[in-house]
């Protein structure tokens, strides 16, 4: 049994044999058996397509393993067909099927990278909205947690962008500005948590400059380049605390000045959000504000 396995690993996708050895931990030793018969089969026949010089066998092979979701099968097939059906009525669409593929075995960043070569040399092609749409939900799909780099988000968004621009009238491009707002989201979450940290830090390490103003300017920032993000009332919040603990932590002579940054600040906060859930806070500082300014 073992020289069987060893020939099956020679011969068969991973995946295959993958399949083969779960089916091997059942104790049905009739179905192993049958299972093994009918996946060798399957693997010879998938071995066969790749060793075909014929085109048309080629795709419609990967057509099949496509259609059945073995997405896996398909891309290997196609990957090799791909320069074989150059110049074909055939490569069109089997190079969508190859970005495809790899979209819905979620590998989104081959699969964009697929989708733009697609849209590249196919720019009259039927399916060139698609490409361009799939390679920016690619690369959505691959964006990362806000903690983590960005770079590839702010790629996402170009390309979403480009897709809008290039398609104005797609019904895909409601989609398309959703998951730009989604990823406007991330972005922002990602700046307010470093805006955060700052205040986290207060006077700690503060020979490396002022937390609580590098925390006011992030926070700012983000609200100026993302007027209407949801976190809006919690970065507006944060930029109170911050000028209130920055006035209180002041040297005498900026303490004046500084405290009347914080009623200043509480008064637009009140005014944006009279019913905040943080409206008791800020009115705490407000009031201990208002003592020091008044005397």
């Amino acid at each position: 049994m073992h020289e069987f396995y060893v020939y099956v690993r020679n011969v068969c996708p991973v995946g295959t044999v993958r399949r083969i050895q779960e089916n091997c931990n059942m104790k049905n030793v009739f179905y192993i058996s049958l299972t093994l018969l009918i996946l060798l089969t399957s693997c010879s026949s998938f071995n066969k397509v790749l060793k075909s010089r014929d085109i048309e066998y080629r795709y419609e092979a990967a057509k099949s393993y496509y259609l059945e979701g073995s997405y896996s099968n398909a891309s290997v097939i196609l990957e090799g067909a791909i320069a074989m059906m150059k110049g074909s009525d055939k490569a069109e669409e089997s190079l969508f099927m190859l970005a495809m593929c790899y979209y819905k075995s979620r590998d989104f960043s081959t699969a964009s990278q697929y989708f733009k070569t697609f849209y590249t040399n196919y720019q009259r092609s039927e399916l060139t909205e698609l490409a361009r749409y799939y390679s920016g939900k690619s690369l959505f799909e691959a964006v990362g947690e806000p903690e983590l780099d960005q770079t590839d988000t702010y790629t996402a968004i170009q390309e979403l962008q480009l897709f809008m621009e290039y398609h104005p009238t797609s019904r895909f491009c409601d989609e398309a500005q959703q998951m730009i707002f989604d990823m406007h989201d991330v972005l922002v979450k990602k700046e307010y948590l470093s805006a955060k940290l700052y205040y986290d830090l207060g006077d700690h390490n503060a020979y490396l400059g002022n937390n609580y103003q590098a925390c006011i300017i992030t926070a700012q920032n983000v609200l100026k380049d993302y007027p209407y993000t949801r976190l809006r009332e919690d970065l507006s919040i944060l930029i109170l605390r911050a000028k209130y603990h920055m006035a209180r932590n002041s040297v005498e002579e900026k303490k004046f000045e500084r405290y009347r940054m914080a009623i200043d600040e509480y008064y637009s906060f009140k005014n944006e959000f009279p019913a905040s859930k943080y409206l008791k806070e800020a009115e705490g500082y407000f009031s201990k504000s208002m003592k020091i300014v008044n005397g």
